[in-house]
């Protein structure tokens, strides 16, 4: 079995004063992608920039970071020994430090920090060239017999069952008509959200905006965190979850367990 979790930490540094060290001693999982890490390797300490797993072992860390500090950026940490490690290629997605890619052999994981459309879509354009993207480089994966698994945060509420609001969010960042239907032909071209695969009940989510002081007390949230697989990896699905409970973001983690 391998155990992989993903979490938007909207700043690494900031996160780890609200437990992030702890979270990933006692998840002990096999892979942890992260989102949003905020800060280049060199302005961390060592305890984060070489974070230790449940039995007290260092994972290997592997980090993608923007150019811009204090921005974006993912990483992986890990068990196992990668056979490569990648982003996407494109300059205009890695000087933000968008993806870490690393290959394991029977699967390729990805790390993606989807951009924010912003507000009024200023960012949209961008954003759409990223999913693209992301798409085309699963295709072309999928051709060559590889499975993945890409995690992290997509930035789209998918339909109205994924946020407690749909009718007043009509218009707003990540739930757009345009990234609602990427969502959906990036779902039609053969790919599983593995969460609401085997969860259709609503009331789930893995956002909940700062700005309003009582919305996650409340529960008046977004899903915009996934684990999406191929359609061939789908025997190898055991589970998928939200660690709503899990507190030091204005994201929780998602969870995925795989039989490999």
């Amino acid at each position: 079995m391998v155990k992989i979790l993903s979490w938007n930490v909207n700043g690494i540094r900031s996160c780890a004063n609200k437990g992030l060290l702890d979270w990933l001693e006692r998840e002990d999982a096999d892979m942890v992608c992260l989102q949003e890490t905020k800060a280049r390797v060199e302005q961390l300490p060592a305890e984060l920039a070489n974070p230790c797993d449940g039995q007290g072992k260092p994972y290997l860390p592997l980090w993608s970071c923007a150019e811009r500090k204090g921005y974006s950026g993912t990483a992986i940490f890990t068990k196992r020994e990668p056979l490569s490690v990648t982003t996407l290629g494109i300059p205009e997605f890695d000087v933000e430090g968008r993806t870490v890619i690393a290959d394991f052999g029977d699967f390729t994981l990805v790390s993606a920090y989807f951009p924010n459309s912003q507000e009024a879509g200023v960012r949209l354009d961008y954003k759409l060239r990223f999913c693209d993207a992301i798409l085309h480089f699963c295709q072309a994966l999928r051709a060559s017999g590889k499975h993945l698994v890409v995690a992290g945060d997509y930035n789209i509420a998918h339909e109205p069952i994924d946020l407690a609001r749909p009718e007043q969010n009509e218009g707003n960042a990540g739930y757009l008509p345009e990234e609602r239907a990427w969502m959906t032909s990036f779902l039609s071209a053969g790919y599983i959200d593995t969460f609401r695969y085997q969860c259709s009940e609503p009331g789930h989510y893995t956002w909940w905006t700062y700005r309003v002081p009582t919305a996650r007390k409340n529960n008046i949230g977004w899903r915009l965190d996934y684990h999406c697989i191929d359609a061939e990896f789908l025997p190898a699905l055991l589970t998928a979850g939200i660690q709503a409970e899990v507190q030091g973001s204005d994201h929780c983690p998602v969870s995925l367990t795989l039989d490999l």
